[in-house]
């Protein structure tokens, strides 16, 4: 298994020609061009087959929308990885849009599943944007989280609990991570192993709980310094990775995402690959709250020290 470690930033990618758009989504790039280079590696560490048959052709919605600051090299380095990865596996289809007229019954109908992929501090404003938004998931579709898409809904609290916790700072540039639930088939990626990873980690806060979210990877934080420990909770937990179920809906998140080289890292396309066919119903997966677990399962610690 190989897990990147630097954290790259540089010139970014048009990633919208030849994406097939509907009615009323407006796909925008204005955000520069990655190096072929970089093009590149996102198509190596690509997995190669879906892990599950689709039930069904599968149609993903990438909505990578700003109204904060905005993770350019997260969104078009993801956007182009989840693009490429879909097509490439078979697993599903992919429209990208930043407009929130999408966010109707009508225009949502194709759609098994949304990522909201890097974006930061949606307000959803429009009720009938809400509206729309809920009844997606609460109806029996996906909604798959990517970094700073806890960074958001800050006046919508259903919303907020929706994607599993909000935004709370990223104090850490590198951390120890460990696999809470070793066993769960969408951490199949890492092989059984925890591991040191160079990026931007966010705090998390509530309405973060265990007692809602089957979490799947966390901090490690007895590897860490003890500065890097703090985290800001009475518990001590700090979650990178989870599920839950809303309604008849799946939501997967993952804090991994912030830098490009994330995108370059096969293992991690594999597990968001397994996150997004979890989110579509095409990969099935046990969502009991990791509170509700008996007996809890045994986490698998990071090694002592970075390699």
């Amino acid at each position: 298994m190989r897990i990147s470690t630097p954290v790259l930033r540089g010139a970014t990618l048009w990633l919208l020609a030849g994406y097939f758009c509907v009615v009323a989504l407006h796909c925008t790039a204005a955000d520069g061009q990655l190096p072929e280079a970089d093009v590149q590696k996102i198509k190596d560490a690509l997995p190669e087959k879906a892990t599950a048959k689709p039930g069904q052709p599968r149609k993903v919605l990438l909505f990578a929308r700003c109204e904060g600051f905005r993770h350019t090299d997260g969104i078009l380095a993801g956007n182009l990885a989840f693009e490429l990865m879909g097509r490439k596996t078979g697993a599903f289809s992919t429209v990208v849009s930043e407009d929130m007229a999408v966010f109707t019954a009508e225009n949502l109908a194709p759609f098994d599943a949304i990522v909201f992929n890097n974006t930061t501090t949606l307000k959803f404003e429009n009720p009938a944007h809400r509206e729309a938004l809920m009844a997606f998931i609460q109806g029996g579709k996906g909604i798959v989280g990517v970094h700073s898409s806890t960074d958001n809904f800050y006046n919508w609290p259903e919303a907020a609990a929706m994607m599993g916790a909000l935004f709370a700072g990223h104090p850490w540039g590198r951390c120890a991570v460990k696999l809470d639930d070793p066993q769960h088939p969408l951490l199949a990626a890492f092989d059984g192993k925890g591991f040191w990873i160079s990026e931007e980690m966010y705090k998390m806060r509530e309405p973060y709980s265990r007692d809602r979210l089957r979490v799947l990877l966390s901090m490690d934080l007895g590897k860490m310094t003890a500065k890097d420990s703090e985290v800001g909770r009475e518990d001590k937990d700090n979650a990178i990775a989870w599920i839950q179920q809303v309604g008849e809906g799946r939501v997967f998140y993952c804090s991994f995402g912030h830098g490009r080289s994330i995108f370059f890292d096969r293992t991690l396309l594999q597990f968001y690959l397994d996150g997004i066919q979890y989110a579509v119903g095409d990969l099935q997966a046990d969502a009991t709250p990791s509170a509700k677990l008996s007996p809890p399962p045994v986490p698998v610690l990071a090694p002592e020290a970075a390699k």
